[in-house]
């Protein structure tokens, strides 16, 4: 069909052209300061259960530490005792003449009683997963009783070493052989009671109550 004047009529020029595409928008991004708490519960449910574990075998280990060096301490400070007791070959060669060996021979007694207990106590909550007090009562009894026993057999040794010393200048002989090696063994239960105190702060200063 044509016009008035001829000519057929004019389309639009975009008829019969197919539409065109539709460009996909992006998802909103998460809100993440506006999570929700059970999403934040999830996400972070790994991390805090794996801490948790962590710090479970960091606390088994120090126990375990702890009561190694206690087991360390008794046996030096019986050590001690053993030694220093029989130490008795007659006339001036007795430990019980001379004051500073009966300071050492007395500390090494209360050594090897307070190391027993507490390696004993250590044992049993090892064995049943159970404490006999609180953990921050039983944290601060340990830090301060291993402070001072370990102060006491380094004052104990200290007070016999200059005696040994000024004996085995003017004759060396089996007493005094058996003094330093009683006052050796005092020694060295103070170091492992030293490193077990460091481990007790450590307990007191990082208490967990879960």
């Amino acid at each position: 069909m044509t016009g008035q004047n001829g000519t057929s009529p004019k389309h639009p020029e975009h008829a019969g052209s197919p539409p065109p595409p539709v460009v996909p928008t992006a998802p909103p991004a998460a809100d993440v300061e506006n999570q929700t708490p059970g999403h934040a519960q999830t996400t972070g449910m790994g991390f805090g259960v794996a801490g948790i574990l962590r710090r479970w075998k960091r606390e088994d280990l120090v126990r375990r530490g702890s009561l190694a060096l206690r087991g360390l301490s008794l046996v030096f400070s019986l050590l001690a005792f053993i030694i220093m007791a029989s130490n008795k070959h007659g006339d001036w060669k007795d430990f019980d003449k001379y004051e500073e060996y009966r300071y050492v021979l007395a500390i090494a007694i209360l050594s090897t009683l307070y190391t027993g207990v507490q390696a004993a106590r250590h044992v049993h909550q090892l064995s049943t997963g159970r404490e006999l007090f609180q953990r921050r009562t039983s944290a601060l009894a340990d830090f301060i009783g291993d402070q001072i026993m370990a102060y006491l057999l380094i004052s104990s040794s200290s007070s016999a070493i200059p005696l040994t010393n000024r004996m085995r200048e003017a004759q060396d002989n089996i007493f005094t052989d058996s003094s330093a090696s009683a006052i050796s063994m005092a020694f060295l239960a103070f170091v492992t009671l030293a490193l077990s105190a460091l481990i007790s702060g450590y307990k007191l200063s990082s208490q967990s109550y879960i």
